[in-house]
């Protein structure tokens, strides 16, 4: 299979792509040479959404592509179709007109061209499918997006055997040292004193799999602050409230919130934001082992409320919630966690859009915006404060999960707004970070979702003018 890239300028003899609708048609095939419009007239091409007419010149050589936009053009469900492109045959592509945004155009080129090939053979040496960046698009902007998106996609991907606490800290070593930021890790005894929560749960991994808490910064440290926090959870038995078989397949998944806030943390920093930025991502892996927390067990987190263990299958809100208070401990202006956290939000909202959380209005309403404008959307879902019922504990102040089986996206939100210092600040994602099966523009796997709205709503609110 060929590879399909970006590049920064069109290569001499370029073939040039041109999108088509069904009214448009005729006027196009108008200006085809005879005998290329005749080869697309018995192709039986009428541009139809995401078709291809491969249009040919002359001695056999590619002349030209048609790609079809079909009638609905500007359906939100179209952005992606592009993404088709990545499959034309090796060579030299530039968009040669008719795209109505051609940089949605190219990203989702770069977006269909992922494929996840750490674990199969191939042929290195497979030619490319190589499309110029569209005069005017900021291919540098571009880029960044592709590469944080192929970040998190990877890591999500990446099989837990492989992709450990340790691992998931070089990860994030890594894009630090990048950017020049500073990274601190916190792990066993001065973890288990400063954030209880996140020890406990990750306490009956083997000690090469140990949990730990990842702390990054950059920027100018009398710049606005903004953190962003990442559930981290490699792998998620259930631990001892054991997952069935068929439910723990994808709990590799289980760190998508880490994933998708380090994507997003090296999108902002790539760009320059002039933001004060900090990433807390608490890994771990919940396994079952001796050690491992108890259903009835009682934690103390860090900011000293205490926790009944009501299922310890609900353990990415306790790494969180020592996450978010240490988060608040510096009065963050904006507070983003990012978390695959209930199958509740799926229930109620299926595995595209993810379900939001925050008491801040405005912030919800620039979010959405953004989410339309770049084809990332969520859906916000309520803080229903009277659930927190539900969630009272006799014997703690809090039980860590709520009682009966409605609602489970906004108890969950609930319980980490109790962590949460500054609620007007703070937005909830909860994310699927998968897409189960393929689509244009993203391919089945590892997915991130909602970071390019949030980066869209950072660089409107932070951005230099």
């Amino acid at each position: 299979m060929a590879k399909a890239i970006l590049v920064d300028a069109p290569a001499k003899g370029a073939i040039p792509v041109e999108a088509v609708t069904p009214e448009g048609l005729e006027d196009t095939l108008a200006r085809l040479a005879p005998d290329g419009r005749a080869f697309v007239e018995a192709s039986g091409f009428a541009a139809a959404r995401g078709s291809i007419a491969l249009v040919p010149g002359t001695a056999g050589k590619l002349a030209r592509v048609l790609f079809g936009l079909g009638a609905d053009a500007g359906n939100e469900r179209a952005a992606f179709i592009p993404a088709r492109l990545a499959g034309l045959p090796p060579g030299d592509y530039v968009l040669a007109g008719g795209f109505h945004e051609p940089a949605m155009a190219a990203l989702a080129f770069g977006l269909g061209a992922y494929r996840f090939a750490r674990y199969k053979g191939g042929d290195p040496a497979a030619p490319d499918v190589r499309l110029a960046v569209p005069e005017g698009v900021d291919a540098a902007e571009l880029r960044r997006t592709l590469e944080a998106v192929t970040l998190a996609r990877d890591l999500v991907n990446t099989p837990a055997n492989d992709l450990g606490p340790a691992e998931l800290a070089g990860a994030i070593r890594a894009v630090a040292e990048q950017h020049g930021a500073a990274v601190k890790v916190i792990e066993g005894e001065d973890l288990a004193r400063g954030f209880p929560m996140v020890h406990a749960v990750g306490a009956a991994a083997t000690p090469a799999r140990a949990p730990r808490l990842v702390d990054l910064t950059w920027g100018d440290p009398d710049a606005p602050k903004v953190t962003l926090v990442g559930k981290g959870v490699v792998f998620d038995t259930g631990g001892l409230d054991i997952k069935p078989s068929s439910n723990m397949l994808l709990m590799k998944k289980d760190m998508g919130g880490a994933a998708n806030a380090l994507a997003l943390a090296a999108m902002a920093m790539g760009a320059k934001l002039p933001v004060r930025l900090r990433l807390l991502v608490p890994t771990v892996e919940n396994a079952i082992a001796s050690a491992a927390f108890r259903p009835g067990d009682v934690l103390r987190s860090r900011n000293g409320l205490t926790v009944e263990i009501g299922n310890t299958d609900a353990e990415g809100r306790l790494i969180l919630a020592d996450a978010l208070t240490l988060a608040g401990e510096e009065d963050p202006d904006l507070l983003i966690d990012f978390a695959t956290l209930t199958g509740a939000a799926r229930v109620a909202l299926g595995p595209d859009l993810p379900a939001v959380f925050t008491a801040d209005d405005s912030l919800a309403a620039d979010l959405a915006r953004h989410g339309e404008a770049t084809a990332d959307p969520s859906w916000r879902l309520p803080l229903w404060r009277p659930y927190l019922a539900m969630m009272e504990s006799k014997v703690a102040d809090i039980n860590n999960a709520g009682t009966g089986s409605f609602a489970g996206a906004i108890t969950a939100a609930l319980f980490l707004q109790r962590f949460v210092a500054r609620p007007e600040r703070w937005l909830h994602v909860d994310i699927f970070a998968w897409t189960a099966s393929s689509k244009p523009g993203q391919p089945e796997g590892g997915e991130a979702q909602t970071i390019r709205a949030i980066f869209a709503l950072l660089k409107e609110r932070y951005g230099r003018d």
